[in-house]
């Protein structure tokens, strides 16, 4: 599944390729910092996106999931997980974005 990196963000990164690479070491030693395993950490990602309403969030959650063998069934559970806690509305939502990458892989 290839993806590319918004116009917006390649810009930045071209201006600001200093601040761009400590968000991406920031990010790195965030990932790092505790005991969960890289899936646990993949999928408390994920319902972190789907809790902030963003939808490339979500895709961006998704497609680093899928990247690191977390099944189709675990990603949409989580978005099942959301219903009780963010409403149905919401969480349907955030289904469909799942879905987006989902039926491209």
């Amino acid at each position: 599944m290839p993806y590319e990196l918004p116009s917006q963000f390649k810009e930045l990164a071209s201006e600001y390729p200093d601040v761009c690479k400590a968000f991406e070491n920031l990010g790195t030693q965030c990932h790092e910092a505790g005991p969960l395993d890289e899936k646990t950490r993949r999928l408390v990602k994920l319902g972190i996106s789907i809790g902030t309403g963003s939808e490339g969030a979500v895709h961006s959650a998704v497609r680093n999931a899928l990247k690191t063998g977390v099944s189709k069934e675990e990603i949409l559970h989580v978005g099942i997980l959301a219903i009780t806690t963010i409403g149905l509305p919401h969480a349907l939502a955030a289904i469909t974005w799942i879905n987006d990458l989902l039926e491209k892989s």
